[in-house]
């Protein structure tokens, strides 16, 4: 039962890069506009599985100790952040912001900076525009992004498949909320 970090590592040769699983010490939890306005217009997931996934997601950060950070654009448009979110993520700030592409927020960037984390895990509403720009730009600047499909959406099964292909074609690792915490987790005697 090998715990070295170096054990963890496997060559992936289609992109030329090394992988490290993700682990409390390693990873980053961001949070985009899961506002209720915004969850109204979501279509490709039901509203219900989204809102638990989210919330779980968030809890099950906070349990294993991964930051998060969370977001949000123009209250007075898209509404609050989900009540039931802020609920479980008690003393965790509400970064406001009106840059549509959150990895462009200088605030925001700094928040990931200040964690030292290289891997970046990114849920959002919508997929093709909140969570599809951050991870591809995170990943274009060398992070390992994750796009966190379970706990993200859009309006509609179009934009989510052309949002999963370009996020796929710069590099962003495609998964879910709850596969990346069950990897954090990684050993269930823990």
């Amino acid at each position: 039962m090998a715990s070295n970090k170096t054990d963890n590592l496997i060559r992936n040769v289609t992109r030329g890069r090394t992988y490290q699983r993700l682990t409390d010490d390693n990873s980053v939890l961001v949070l985009i506009d899961h506002q209720v306005g915004h969850l109204l217009t979501i279509k490709d997931i039901d509203q219900g599985e989204l809102r638990h996934n989210v919330v779980a997601s968030a809890r099950a950060a906070r349990v294993l100790g991964v930051p998060v950070i969370l977001t949000s654009t123009a209250p007075k448009i898209f509404g609050p952040t989900l009540p039931e979110l802020t609920d479980a993520l008690p003393g965790i700030e509400n970064v406001e912001r009106s840059i549509i592409n959150a990895w462009e927020d200088p605030n925001i960037r700094q928040a990931i900076k200040e964690t030292g984390r290289q891997k970046i895990l990114f849920a959002a509403l919508t997929t093709h525009v909140c969570l599809a720009f951050p991870s591809i730009s995170a990943a274009s600047e060398g992070y390992d992004s994750y796009a966190l499909l379970d706990c993200s959406g859009t309006w509609n099964d179009t934009l989510s498949v052309s949002a999963i292909a370009q996020m796929q074609q710069a590099g962003v690792i495609i998964s879910s909320g709850l596969a990346t915490f069950i990897e954090i987790v990684h050993d269930n005697a823990n």
